[in-house]
C-alpha cells in the first residue's frame, strides 16, 4: 500500500513524490485549461441560446477545475497560480493533443465554420476520460488532490450528462446528424489516445499511488463509450491507435501555440496588477 501524503508540506519532504505529483498536476490542470478555452471560442455561436448558456457553464466550472489544480501546484512551491497559468513557455504545457484541437475552420471573432458534431463528440469523449480519471484520484496518494477530484466530480457529473443528452438526441433525428456524428468521432478518434498517455513519469505515477494505471483508465472509458456509442446506433470506431506525439513530453501543434498566445494576452500586459 503507497504512503498517503496528507499536505504539501510532507509531499515537499519526498523530492521524488513531489516531482511526479507536480507533472501529474501539470497535466490535469492544462488539459482543463485548453478544453475550456476551445469552448470559450463557442459563445455566441451555439445552436441556439439554451445551449450557449449551458456550455458558457461548463467552459467557466472546466476553467475553474484548471484553476484549483494550478493553485495546488502554487501549494507545492511551484511559483504564482496565474502564472503558472499564463506565462510559461508552449512546451512547458503538458495537455494531450485532443485538448488543443481548433473547433473548425475559421476564427471566432471572424468568418467563424464550426463543427457542432465534434464539440459533441471531442467534448464527450474528454468527460468520459475525465470522469475515470476522477475516479481513480479519488483514490490518489496525495490526499490534496483526492479531496479536490471529489469535489470536481460534483459538477463534472452534469457535464458528462449534458453531452451524452446531445448524442441521445441527435443520433436518433435525421440521417444528416447521425452522418455528421459519425464523421465527428472518427475525427476525435484520431487524437483520443493522446489522453492515456501519462508522459515519462507515468509509471512512477503507479507505482507512488498517484493514479491508476493506462489500462484501467482505459477499460473505464471504452467500457461506457462504446455502450453509449453502440446503443446510439453511431459506428464503434474501434481501438485506438498511440501517437508518437501527445502533448504532455511539450510538443504541441501550431494551433496550441496560437491559443496559448490569445489566452495570455490581457495578463501579459500586466501580471503584476491586481483584479
Amino acid at each position: 500500500m503507497s504512503k498517503i501524503y496528507q499536505t504539501p508540506e510532507e509531499a515537499k519532504q519526498d523530492q521524488q513524490y513531489l516531482e511526479t505529483l507536480a507533472e501529474l498536476i501539470y497535466q490535469l490542470a492544462d488539459d482543463d485549461l485548453l478544453i475550456s478555452h476551445r469552448g470559450s471560442e463557442w459563445l455566441g455561436l451555439a445552436p441556439h441560446i439554451e445551449e450557449d448558456v449551458a456550455f458558457s457553464s461548463i467552459t467557466q466550472d472546466t476553467m475553474g477545475h484548471a484553476a484549483m489544480y494550478y493553485q495546488m501546484l502554487e501549494e507545492l512551491g511551484f511559483g504564482k497560480a496565474d502564472d503558472i497559468a499564463h506565462l510559461r513557455k508552449p512546451e512547458e504545457y503538458r495537455n494531450a493533443a485532443l485538448t488543443e484541437r481548433v473547433n473548425g475552420q475559421g476564427h471566432y471573432k471572424e468568418n467563424p465554420d464550426y463543427d457542432w458534431g465534434y464539440a459533441i463528440m471531442r467534448n464527450y469523449a474528454y468527460e468520459v476520460f475525465k470522469k475515470a480519471r476522477l475516479d481513480a484520484l479519488e483514490n490518489s496518494s496525495y490526499a490534496p488532490l483526492a479531496d479536490t477530484a471529489a469535489k470536481i466530480k460534483r459538477e463534472q457529473f452534469y457535464h458528462l450528462y449534458h453531452w451524452e443528452v446531445w448524442i441521445d438526441q441527435l443520433s436518433h433525428s435525421t440521417e444528416e446528424a447521425q452522418n455528421r456524428l459519425n464523421a465527428a468521432l472518427k475525427k476525435t478518434w484520431e487524437d483520443v489516445s493522446s489522453l492515456f498517455d501519462l508522459g515519462s513519469k507515468g509509471a512512477k505515477m503507479v507505482e507512488l499511488g498517484l493514479i491508476e494505471s493506462v489500462d484501467v483508465l482505459k477499460e473505464k472509458f471504452i467500457s461506457r463509450i462504446q455502450a453509449k456509442i453502440e446503443g446510439a446506433g453511431l459506428e464503434w470506431p474501434g481501438e485506438f491507435k498511440a501517437l508518437e506525439t501527445t502533448g504532455r513530453e511539450g510538443k504541441h501543434s501550431q494551433e496550441f501555440v496560437d491559443a496559448l498566445n490569445e489566452l495570455n494576452e490581457v495578463y501579459k500586459l500586466d501580471p503584476q496588477a491586481s483584479w
